[in-house]
Formats: C-alpha cells, structure tokens, sequence
C-alpha cells in the first residue's frame, strides 16, 4: 500500500478537474468563437461549441438549486464583455445552442473520473522502464552480443553423412528387431547402404533400444550417432559462451562459485535453445548459425530420440513466431540463468530477487515498447515458452546421459560435466 501510495502522491498534488464532461477538441487551425459569448472557443463542452468561460458557468448552472431570473426583459443579447451582467439570458443561450444538462456529471461521477485519471497516469508511469532497468537491459545486451557469434564456430569435427539418415534406421531396426532376442543378429543393409552387422543395445533406462552397428568389421565399430562429434563441438563452443555471458553480468559475479555452477548447470539447455530460436528459420524450419545450417534429422543423427526432437521443433516455432526482439530475447536468459528453484541453490533470496526484477524489467518493457492488443498476451505467452522449456531440459539431460553411454568419446568433458547429476 505504501508503495501505492507513494506513486499516487506526485498526482494529487495541484490536481484539478477542469472540466468532469467527455470533451471533443477541434484540431482545425482556424480559430472557432463560442456560440454562447462570441469568445475563443478550444472545443466542444455538453454537445456545443463553448468557451472555457461558458462551459464552467453551464456546469454551475446545472446545479444550482434555486431558478435563474433576468432582472431586464429576458431579451439581453450576451457577448464576451457583458456576460456575467444577466445569468438567465446566458444560460438560455447556451440551451438554445444545444448545451445538454444530462451531459453535466454529478459529483460522485466527477470522483470516479478522478480516480480513473490517477490510476491511468500511474499506468503509464509504471509501464515506463526506469534508468535503472534500462541499465539492466544495456548490461545484457553488451553480454549477449559479445558471446553469440557461431561466425567463429571453425574448428569442429564434420558431420558424416554417408550413413543412412535417422529415418531410415528407424525404419531398418523396426524391420530388423527381434523383441524375443537381445543378440547380435545377422541383417541385410538398407538400399544404398554398405553390409554391416547389427548389435543391438538396450540401456535399462531407456524404452526404446539405442544402438550401434560395424561400418566395417576391420575398423572396429563406428556408432550410428555420425553427427554426434560434431553437435559435441557445437554444445561446447556454445556452453563456453553462455559461461562468458553469465560470467559478465555483474549479480552473476556476486554470488558464490557454487551457486555459480549450479545456476549454469540447471540453465545451460534453456539459454542454448533460446540463442538457437534467434537464428531458426520457421519457414525453412532450420537452424540457421553462421556458415552451418542444421535440420531436426541432423539432431536426431546426434542420437537424440523424437520424443525430444519434435517437441523442441514445435517449440522453437512458437517461441519464433512471438517476434521477439532482441532486447526480450536476452531478457529472458537472464530469467532463466536466475532462477531460484534450481536443485543445490544456496542463496535462494538473492537469486530470487534478480529473477523477479528481470521479471519486472520483461513486463515493462513490452507494456512500454510494444502496442498493439497482441501484446497484453505476450508476456504470459513468454512465460509459458519457458514452462515448456523446463519440461524439455529433463528430457534432454535423460537422453544426452544415454547417448554417453552408447557413445563417450564423442562427448567432450565439457558437455558431460554439464548433464552430471552432482554440482
């Protein structure tokens, strides 16, 4: 309430109602008289054209509670130097210029205006970003912009793409599998595909049966995951940054080293997701980064199962498809690095803080810079994109451990201390 009160203050200081009746302005330059006096008249006051002068004296009028009386002949003819000799005669005028007394508010109509006025002016007060969330907003924007370059993404580790595509080994092992026998199995290839051996694998945690096959059998195995090297060379140079982006905002420094890693560890996912939504393409449904461009299939080449695939896909068009400026995009990261309910976190309340002031910033800033009705809905919406997020970040730490399971050495140490339960 103090809070409240506080910004209402400035308001009621030298507040007046001039007028308590909606009024229409004339916007044309030649000048308009009033119909009542013949003085300058600014606007329409009760359905007439009136002077300033006029239109408060057939407001009072309205209220009185005893008749007016013309001490002459009830024929004086009202101008702007003798119209306040005959109170009767200048009232009648304004009546027969068309000045309505059911457009006269009563006083407890004037009150309710009154409040109207100061909780609109207190609206746009709040929706304005102060200095010190625009200071906020600057801070992330520098972080950002200094880390988000997939430009200087070079030294990686290639895709290989001469192995059948996810589609058709899902396909191949769903023709293949055997569900009365875990065993190596002798198969046919696929069109197109050299002659290999099948082995089928099947972690406990997992329903479905991740699995590897002999590229050649003089070579030793080869997984099926042939882009994984290369999304662990992405994952990597991407989590460098988002360290380095975290690691420049200033209520980052503060905190402990292990609230920290803990931070990083439970948002690492959500932040490359949303980094990721600024470069995808919904039309073309691809990640477009620097000189590399990936597709859903690249990702499930990785390893990465369509009960992740998909719902991030469909994800990343939502999200996309909101228009989300930069100054929003970073907004949320930051809510998300903050976030207060992450498993280990020890400075609860500062962390707390930070996330509901970013929060706030979010808000005002799309109350403030966006217009439209679409956007009262954008925040919510925003909100809900994060949910969502959340929901995914489990499905991606299960799937990443059982890729490493199948595939460690193409995980770079980096990547496994990020999806590792303990802090």
């Amino acid at each position: 309430m103090s809070f409240i009160n506080t910004q209402l203050q400035p308001f009621c200081q030298d507040f007046t109602i001039e007028d308590n009746e909606e009024e229409e302005q004339t916007d044309d330059e030649e000048p308009k008289f009033c119909g009542v006096c013949g003085d300058l008249a600014k606007g329409y006051h009760f359905n007439a054209l009136t002077c300033e002068g006029c239109k408060g004296f057939f407001r009072r009028a309205i209220k009185r509670s005893s008749p007016l009386q013309c001490p002459f002949l009830s024929k004086c003819i009202i101008t702007k130097n003798n119209r306040r000799s005959c109170q009767a005669c200048r009232f009648r005028k304004c009546q027969t210029i068309g000045m309505r007394k059911e457009m006269v508010m009563s006083e407890e109509e004037v009150q309710q205006r009154r409040i109207k006025i100061r909780k609109r002016r207190l609206r746009d007060t709040l929706m304005q970003l102060s200095a010190q969330q625009e200071k906020a907003i600057e801070e992330l924007l520098t972080a950002h912009r200094n880390t988000f370059d997939f430009s200087h993404f070079k030294d990686f580790r290639p895709m290989d793409i001469t192995i059948a595509s996810p589609i058709d080994l899902d396909q191949f092992m769903n023709e293949a599998y055997d569900p009365l026998h875990s065993h190596r199995m002798d198969i046919c290839a696929p069109a197109g595909i050299t002659s290999y051996d099948a082995c089928l694998l099947f972690p406990s945690s997992s329903p479905s049966p991740s699995f590897y096959f002999d590229k050649d059998q003089t070579k030793g195995k080869t997984t099926v995951f042939t882009a994984l090297p290369h999304f662990s060379d992405l994952g990597t140079y991407m989590i460098h940054d988002i360290i380095r982006f975290s690691k420049s905002l200033q209520a980052f420094r503060s905190l402990t080293i292990e609230d920290q890693i803990t931070l990083l560890k439970g948002a690492m996912f959500e932040i490359m997701q949303l980094r990721l939504n600024m470069v995808f393409n919904a039309k073309t449904s691809i990640w477009e980064c620097g000189p590399n461009s990936y597709y859903k299939d690249d990702v499930m080449r990785a390893g990465f199962q369509s009960v992740l695939v998909e719902p991030a896909c469909k994800f990343h068009h939502t999200l996309r498809n909101l228009g989300l400026q930069e100054e929003e995009y970073v907004l949320i990261q930051g809510i998300s690095l903050f976030s207060p309910d992450r498993s280990g976190v020890q400075q609860h309340h500062l962390i707390d803080q930070q996330h509901e002031s970013l929060a706030l910033v979010l808000k005002t800033y799309i109350d403030s810079k966006r217009s439209g009705p679409e956007k009262h809905l954008l925040y919510p919406r925003v909100l809900a994109c994060l949910t969502e997020l959340r929901t995914m970040t489990e499905e991606y730490s299960k799937q990443m451990l059982q890729i490493q399971d199948i595939q460690p050495d193409d995980i770079s140490p980096l990547i496994k201390e990020v999806i590792s339960k303990d802090t």
